[in-house]
C-alpha cells in the first residue's frame, strides 16, 4: 500500500445495507455495514420505506465508524463515492444526498458510481488488479447477469442477464413456501448441505438448443418447486425440506455455472469473477471451482463478507475512478434506480467540480464544527 494511492470512502444504500468503507488504492482499510434485514423479516422481504428510513438513522454513525475503523481523517479522503443506481429509489437518495452533503462540505470530488460495476471491482481488494477484459457472474436478490468488462471504470457490457426472477430472489421465494424465513439463501444453503440434490429431478430454465446462451430464467423453476411442495402437502405426506433446498439450489447454481463458463470459453477469456450476495452460497462456489479448473479457466470469488451489499466494493470502484483520472459527478447528481450497467459512473461535465466549491467561504463554520 503507496501513501499516494487514492483514498477513497464508499457509501453503499441500494437496498437495505448501509455501508461504508474505505479503501487506500486496492487496499481494504474500514468495511462498516448497518443492516436493517431483521426489521424487514416479519414482512418477509425489504420494504423500501423501512430501508429508507434505516439508511437515514444509520449513515452519519456508520461513516464515523469507518472513519475510525481505518485510522484516518475525512480531510485526508481524496474522494467520495456512492452508489447512484440501480436500486430502490429511495434507499438511493439517502446514500447519493449524504455523500453529496459530505464532498461538499470537504471540498472533495464526487463519484457516483453503478452498483453493479462496484460488485465486480470489489475483487480488487481481495485478489489484486482486475484482469482486463473481466468475465463477470453477478448474482443476487435483484440481479444476475453475465458481463464482460474490458475496463471496470468506463467499459462494461452485458452478456445476459435475468428476463423474470433473479436468482437469490427465488432463493427467497422457495424459501417462504417451505417456512424456512427471511432472507432464504443462508438457510437453503445450510439445508442443503444435509440434503441429497439428484433426489428431485427440477427444470434447469433457458437450457435449451434454441435459448438465449447467457440469459437466465428462475420463475418456472420457482414455480415447479412450489408446485411439487404443494402436491406433497396436498397428499398429507412430509416435505423432505432437505431434500427440496437441495435440489432447488442445485437447479440454480446449475444452470448459473454452465453459462458463465461457456461464456468464457466462447468470448477466449480465461478467467471468471462471481460476485453479488448469492456468491456467497457453498454449493454455487464449489461447483464454479470445479467445472472452471476443468475448462481451464481461473475462478476469482471475494470472500462471502464482501460478496453482500457494502461500502469496500463502491470505495474500490471510485479509487479506480480517481486513479484512473475519471471526470467525478456533479454535485447536481441524482439517484437513478435504474442505471443501466453500460454506465460505471456518472460524470458531470468539465466544469461542474470547480463550480461546485464557488462559495465554501460560507460554509467554513459548519466545516470546522463538521471536521475539526
Amino acid at each position: 500500500m503507496a501513501a499516494d494511492e487514492p483514498l477513497v470512502l464508499g457509501i453503499e444504500t441500494s437496498c437495505d445495507e448501509t455501508g461504508v468503507g474505505i479503501v487506500r488504492g486496492t487496499t481494504l482499510l474500514a468495511d462498516a455495514v448497518a443492516s436493517s434485514v431483521d426489521t424487514h423479516a416479519r414482512f418477509g422481504g425489504v420494504v423500501p420505506e423501512i430501508a429508507s428510513r434505516a439508511h437515514l438513522e444509520a449513515m452519519v454513525p456508520t461513516i464515523e465508524r469507518a472513519l475510525k475503523q481505518a485510522g484516518v481523517s475525512a480531510r485526508d479522503l481524496d474522494g467520495i463515492a456512492v452508489t447512484s443506481g440501480p436500486g430502490l429509489a429511495g434507499a438511493l437518495l439517502v446514500g447519493v444526498s449524504a455523500a453529496k452533503a459530505y464532498a461538499y462540505a470537504l471540498g472533495k470530488p464526487l463519484y457516483g458510481v453503478n452498483h453493479l460495476a462496484s460488485h465486480i471491482c470489489v475483487d480488487q481488494l481481495e485478489h489484486g488488479p482486475l484482469p482486463e477484459p473481466t468475465m463477470a457472474l453477478l448474482v443476487s436478490g435483484g440481479h444476475s447477469s453475465l458481463l464482460l468488462a474490458p475496463d471496470i471504470t468506463s467499459d462494461v457490457r452485458p452478456l445476459g442477464a435475468t428476463i423474470d426472477d433473479a436468482a437469490g430472489e427465488a432463493f427467497d421465494k422457495i424459501a417462504r413456501v417451505l417456512n424456512l424465513g427471511f432472507p432464504g439463501g443462508p438457510v437453503i444453503d445450510r439445508l442443503a448441505k444435509e440434503g441429497d440434490p439428484k433426489s428431485i429431478a427440477f427444470p434447469r430454465g433457458l437450457t435449451g438448443p434454441r435459448d438465449a446462451p447467457y440469459d437466465f430464467s428462475f420463475s418456472g423453476l420457482k414455480t415447479s418447486v412450489a408446485r411439487w411442495i404443494e402436491a406433497k402437502r396436498a397428499a398429507g405426506e412430509e416435505v423432505p425440506v432437505r431434500d427440496v433446498a437441495a435440489s432447488f439450489q442445485e437447479a440454480v447454481v446449475d444452470v448459473l455455472t454452465r453459462k458463465a463458463v461457456r461464456a468464457c470459453k466462447d468470448e477466449g477469456v480465461d478467467h471468471l469473477m462471481i460476485g453479488g450476495g448469492v456468491a456467497a452460497n457453498s454449493r454455487l462456489r464449489a461447483l464454479a471451482q470445479e467445472r472452471c479448473e476443468r475448462a481451464g479457466v481461473r475462478l476469482r470469488v471475494p470472500r462471502p463478507g464482501l460478496c453482500t451489499d457494502n461500502g469496500a466494493m463502491v470505495a474500490a470502484l471510485g479509487a479506480e475512478m480517481v486513479a484512473r483520472n475519471r471526470r467525478p459527478s456533479d454535485l447536481e447528481l441524482s439517484a437513478d434506480s435504474s442505471l443501466p450497467v453500460t454506465e460505471p459512473h456518472v460524470p458531470g461535465t468539465a466544469h461542474a467540480h470547480s463550480h461546485a466549491h464557488d462559495h465554501d467561504h460560507v460554509h467554513e463554520i459548519s466545516k470546522d464544527n463538521l471536521y475539526s
